[in-house]
């Protein structure tokens, strides 16, 4: 719900005023933070996350898009944006050791219900101090393009999820995946005929454009991940409580932090490949608004799903072959254990004599699962180092020059947006425009 909507609800920031989409986006995740906390069943928290996920999709890019009206200053500019992307790190560190601490102290719920004073806060203060804006030039909506965006990522990430039960080549999945890839051609048709898309399709002729966006997808699919294994890793392997599971994280967060400050100076002095392609391989070694929130989210789904999927595919493999040696199991107990290895730990433990055996055997199937998996993040994080190398500007910029560029995330709405907008300032030269937006801390930011 969030990564088909951002592009939507980026236009319509854009159209209809971005204090006005913010407001809405708080409205709605604080509407979905309540109905998940009072969830009565597995399908009405999925009700609730689908529900803040659409206002996630109205926050995000517009958050962003405030920031760049507000601070028209390039160096003001670029000190926002890194202390946007500061707060983002913030959250993350924050996140699972407040959320770890209200599961050891109250129930699940909890964690949604600790949104609402922050929500609140939220509201009351954009309401005070954050004021309106939208793009004179900006496009209509495109519902038509809206709802192919979202019906093919749905169905691409649908299938991808479905894969390990159903079997990667079974007809299934492979009527799945071919809908879901017809329905994203579709889309860049429909948006290519258009005289005003939702998505500017001709964005993507700049190689620094669409170099940046495919790092960034690379890099967060990578990221996202191993974060979805780790956090599994730590809790059910390592046994870790959700409260020491989440200072385990920290590090990562802490990282992302220093990196701000410290990419967005190296690209100002060494240009953006040298700063961004200097960060992709540190990812490599640690493996551990709107196209840009739309990439980078759409990675880290992808992210989720196909790594989570493979390491479910041979973890399920794995755990086949290990309970050969208990030949007792019912067929329900075998079924529960070669799910998942939460499921697989939380079963083991009525098996009465088996139960040690089985949590072991059900924790070394997902230990080596997460090895072989964890190289695609590897081999991916990789790909988008030399990609950042091979396709960015080498030119830094200098003196009054750097950040003058808009972000990409807040121009890619439609084609009068601010990176077309840099776009023409730049005399027509994309990789100056791009460079100028690196510079301003936007590619760097993550």
């Amino acid at each position: 719900m969030f990564v088909g909507l951002l592009l939507t609800a980026g236009s319509i920031g854009d159209r209809f005023g971005r204090r006005h989409a913010l407001l809405a986006g708080l409205f709605t995740f604080l509407g979905g933070s309540i109905v998940a906390a009072t969830a009565g069943s597995t399908t009405a928290l999925i009700a609730g996350r689908c529900i803040m996920g659409i206002g996630g999709a109205l926050i995000m890019p517009t958050t962003l898009s405030i920031l760049v009206n507000v601070f028209g200053d390039p160096r003001e500019r670029a000190k926002a944006i890194a202390g946007w992307t500061a707060a983002s790190g913030a959250g993350i560190a924050l996140g699972p050791i407040v959320g770890g601490a209200l599961m050891r102290s109250f129930s699940w719920s909890s964690v949604f219900w600790i949104n609402v004073p922050l929500l609140v806060a939220a509201f009351i203060g954009a309401v005070h101090l954050v004021p309106d804006s939208r793009d004179p030039h900006a496009t209509r909506l495109d519902p038509i393009g809206a709802g192919l965006s979202i019906a093919g990522i749905s169905t691409l990430v649908y299938a991808i999820i479905q894969a390990p039960e159903r079997g990667w080549t079974s007809t299934a999945s492979v009527v799945n995946f071919a809908v879901g890839s017809a329905i994203a051609v579709v889309f860049v048709g429909w948006e290519m005929r258009r005289d005003d898309p939702m998505l500017d399709m001709t964005l993507f002729r700049n190689r620094s454009f669409s170099a940046g966006s495919i790092a960034l997808a690379l890099l967060f699919f990578a990221m996202a991940g191993t974060v979805f294994l780790q956090a599994q890793y730590l809790q059910f392997v390592l046994q870790y409580t959700p409260l020491a599971a989440g200072f385990a994280l920290v590090p990562a967060a802490i990282g992302m932090l220093l990196g701000t400050g410290a990419g967005a100076h190296l690209a100002e002095m060494h240009g953006g490949r040298i700063a961004v392609t200097a960060v992709t391989l540190i990812a490599t070694a640690g493996v551990g608004s709107a196209v840009n929130d739309t990439v980078r989210e759409f990675g880290g789904a992808l992210g989720v799903a196909i790594i989570g999927s493979v390491a479910a595919t041979s973890y399920a493999t794995s755990m086949h072959g290990k309970l050969d040696q208990f030949p007792n199991l019912t067929a329900t107990d075998r079924s529960l254990l070669v799910n998942n290895v939460g499921a697989a730990v939380s079963a083991s433990q009525h098996l009465d004599a088996q139960a040690d055996q089985v949590a072991v055997a059900a924790r070394t199937a997902f230990v080596d699962s997460m090895h072989s998996s964890l190289w695609i993040a590897v081999g991916l994080a990789f790909c988008a180092a030399v990609v950042t190398f091979t396709q960015l500007p080498r030119q830094a910029m200098h003196g009054g020059h750097a950040g003058q560029g808009a972000p990409a995330s807040d121009g890619v709405h439609g084609r009068h947006g601010a990176a077309t907008h840099a776009w023409h300032h730049a005399g027509h030269r994309p990789h100056v425009a791009v460079a100028e937006a690196t510079t301003s801390g936007e590619l760097s930011a993550p």
